[in-house]
């Protein structure tokens, strides 16, 4: 059964780091290109980071660039997304997601992960 699973989330103070990782099962996450989202209460969906199936060309959005770092690793069906220098601004659900082509629109992603809390805060 085909399962994306993300792990890592959780309470951290500000200025501290976080690791957020999914696996994949039941498909074999080589195949695909890979977008990280997180939505804050009250806010619409935003894009974090695109990385591509082999992990050599990598996009993040302004809020988090210079602090955040994606990467894969396909032979453990695995991407990441390592966060520091966090801010109370991050506080959001983190999703991953994958699809076909790099960098999609949001109806484009066809597996997504079940969403994990990332709360920043003193």
């Amino acid at each position: 059964q085909l399962q994306f699973v993300e792990s890592g989330g959780g309470l951290v103070q500000p200025g501290e780091s976080l690791r957020l990782s999914c696996v994949a099962s039941g498909f074999t996450l080589n195949y695909y290109n890979i977008g990280w989202f997180r939505q804050a209460p009250g806010k619409e969906r935003e894009a974090v980071s695109c990385i591509s199936s082999r992990g050599s060309t990598i996009n993040y959005s302004d809020s988090v660039k210079g602090r955040f770092t994606v990467s894969r690793d396909n032979a453990k069906n695995t991407v990441y997304l390592q966060m520091t220098s966090l801010k109370p601004e991050d506080t959001a659900v983190y999703f991953c997601a994958a699809s076909v082509r790099y960098c999609s629109g949001p109806g484009e992603y066809l597996y997504w992960g079940q969403g994990i809390r990332v709360t920043v805060s003193s």
